[in-house]
């Protein structure tokens, strides 16, 4: 995924509205694959069964995953706004 900032304004709106998308995309599956493995942690813990990992370390992997997910996130975040702003100047 580019750099939104330093680049100039958009030029072709489809391009931004498929970068928002699979900002988007990304970040479901970041956070899906954090809650997956928060839900490994705490029926690891429920049954007392260590799943390859302790079940701590599936609840730490599950927090890593859902705070890595925030970069794609903002990433859109930024896209939209910056698209919003663009659309306001071209009226």
């Amino acid at each position: 995924m580019r750099h939104i900032a330093k680049e100039r304004p958009f030029k072709n709106r489809e391009e931004v509205k498929n970068e928002i998308s699979k900002c988007n995309i990304v970040s479901g599956i970041i956070l899906f694959l954090g809650s997956l493995f928060a839900l490994i942690g705490v029926i690891g813990d429920a049954f007392d069964i260590n799943f390859i990992l302790e079940s701590s370390n599936w609840l730490l992997l599950a927090i890593l995953f859902v705070i890595g997910s925030f970069g794609p996130t903002l990433h859109s975040i930024m896209a939209k706004h910056l698209y919003g702003i663009e659309s306001e100047i071209k009226k």
